[in-house]
This record gives structure tokens, C-alpha cells and sequence, in this order.
């Protein structure tokens, strides 16, 4: 069981991944941006999830250093993703992009770092990309995002090293259980994006009935159901009470009927793009 805010899984690799961390998708670069990083630091975090869409590495960067300082932590002790966007698929282009985003944040290396959509005909060739410069000990694990079943399994077909981490839109109305088992069966690790559906779940009746037994919120609730599921989750906020109260998780469990009702609440239903259907 998963008992603290800096407990983690050890992906396949052998590095190790808290199984907590915050999300920064939507959050512009600014003094909001930078102080969440450096609160949820500074409130045990170690892990900080970006992308080079999000537009905001830079300012990620600055709340990461400003955190570090604040809290008497070392840079191992953090354990930091970004992705590649769509645009720099491809071999030459991603190696380039991941130079541009430690760059961006002030890293010498990234702790994860991950295809962010499967563009058909271009992930391959990125996934070269990600395994030399893995391969060259510049980065400590190499994952995807947004790849379901049949991508895993092209990816894996031409691939070195299979991926460390598949991370996915994931909240109790799209529970994804098929792609779950399958990444298990294959030594990836699950995250989830999203986990609170963008706020859609936070009045949800259920949630709250079960929220109500244990004094916990719907977004703890969820965020529970997720640990105990062994999914890897990341929620976002940027405000203080928010991040502190997300992470206060670790003083209750989810009885199996819980765990059950959540699951029974899955209607395929996503917030994001359908990885199977996207142009960008």
C-alpha cells in the first residue's frame, strides 16, 4: 500500500517514480505557475509533470530551483517529466526538442521523458530518438503518452527498449481497465492525466456518498482509487490548500465495494482527444 507522498514504484528500469506528483497542463508562465511548483515542493511533492505544448517549462524551471532552495532538497531527489510535442517527431527533431526543454527548464536531465501523441508514421522514429539519448545516460527513463493497446504493441514490435510508462486521460468514466492490465502485463507503469476529469466528477453522487464515510473530498476519493489501482497520478493545482489537501490521501483505504462502485462509474467517456482520432 502506498503510504506516503513520496512513496514510489520502480518502473522496469529499476528508477524509481513517486506515485504522487503535480500536473502543470493549463498553467501559464507567471508567478501562479511558479509559486505551485515551488508550494507543492515545499509541501512534499517530488514529482513535476510538463510538456513542451504546455508552454510553460521555463516557468516550471524557476519554481522547481526557488522550491529546491526553499525546501533543503537536492535535484535527485526530484523526479521531473516533459514531453515532445507532435511538431518534432521524428529522430534529428526530438533529440533537438529534448535539448530545447532542458534548456527551457535549467535541467541537466529530465527523469522521464515521453512521446506525448502516437502520430502515426513519426512515433517510431521518435522512439529511436528517446532511446539513444536513454541509451547516452541523458535521461532516466523514457515512457509515451496517449498510446493505447495496438500502439504499444507497433511500438514494441521495432523498439530496443520497451517504453517505462504509458500515461493516459484516466478517471473513474474512462477507466481504461483493458489497457491497464495490458501495460501491467508488460512492465509499464499506468499514469494517469486528468484524474479529476477536469472537475466533471466533483459533484458526482456516489463519490460523495463514499467521500462522506471517510471525511475525504471526491477529489480524494479519487485520487485514492487511483493509488490503490497502482495508477500513477498527477493531479493539478495551483492553489496552496488545493495541492496540500490533494495530497492528503495516505491516512484512509478504499474498501473493495468502493474500489467496485468507482470502477462501475466507467461510461468510456473522455474529456480529452480519442487517441485513435486526433489532428494536431
Amino acid at each position: 500500500m502506498v503510504k506516503n507522498l513520496q512513496d514510489t514504484t520502480t518502473l522496469h528500469n529499476g528508477v524509481k517514480m513517486p506515485w504522487f506528483g503535480l500536473g502543470v497542463f493549463l498553467v501559464e508562465e507567471g508567478p501562479e505557475l511558479e509559486n505551485a511548483v515551488k508550494t507543492a515542493i515545499k509541501n512534499g511533492y517530488r514529482s513535476i509533470d510538463t510538456a513542451a505544448i504546455y508552454g510553460n517549462e521555463e516557468g516550471v524551471g524557476r519554481g522547481i530551483r526557488q522550491g529546491m532552495e526553499e525546501a533543503g532538497i537536492s535535484r535527485e531527489e526530484l523526479f521531473i517529466t516533459s514531453k515532445v510535442w507532435n511538431a518534432d517527431l521524428g529522430y534529428e527533431a526530438t533529440i533537438a526538442a529534448y535539448e530545447t526543454s532542458l534548456s527551457k527548464l535549467g535541467l541537466e536531465y529530465l527523469d522521464l521523458y515521453l512521446i506525448h501523441w502516437p502520430v502515426a508514421g513519426k512515433f517510431k522514429d521518435a522512439w529511436r530518438a528517446l532511446e539513444t539519448i536513454y541509451k547516452e545516460g541523458r535521461v532516466k527513463s523514457i515512457g509515451v503518452s496517449n498510446f493505447l493497446i495496438h500502439q504499444l504493441e507497433e511500438l514494441m514490435k521495432d523498439a530496443e527498449i520497451k517504453p517505462m510508462v504509458d500515461q493516459m486521460e484516466h478517471h473513474p468514466r474512462l477507466t481504461q481497465k483493458e489497457l491497464q492490465a495490458f501495460c501491467k502485463e508488460n512492465g509499464i507503469q499506468f499514469e494517469a492525466w486528468s484524474p479529476l476529469m477536469q472537475g466533471q466528477l466533483l459533484d458526482n453522487v456516489d463519490l460523495k456518498e463514499i467521500g462522506d464515510k471517510y471525511g475525504k473530498s471526491i477529489a480524494q476519493v479519487i485520487l485514492r482509487w487511483n493509488l490503490q489501482n497502482g495508477v500513477v497520478t498527477i493531479p493539478k493545482s495551483t492553489k496552496e490548500h488545493r495541492i496540500i489537501e490533494n495530497a492528503s490521501i495516505f491516512d484512509f483505504e478504499l474498501t473493495r465495494e468502493d474500489m467496485e462502485r468507482i470502477d462501475g462509474l466507467d461510461q468510456n467517456l473522455r474529456v480529452g482527444p480519442d487517441p485513435d482520432n486526433f489532428d494536431f
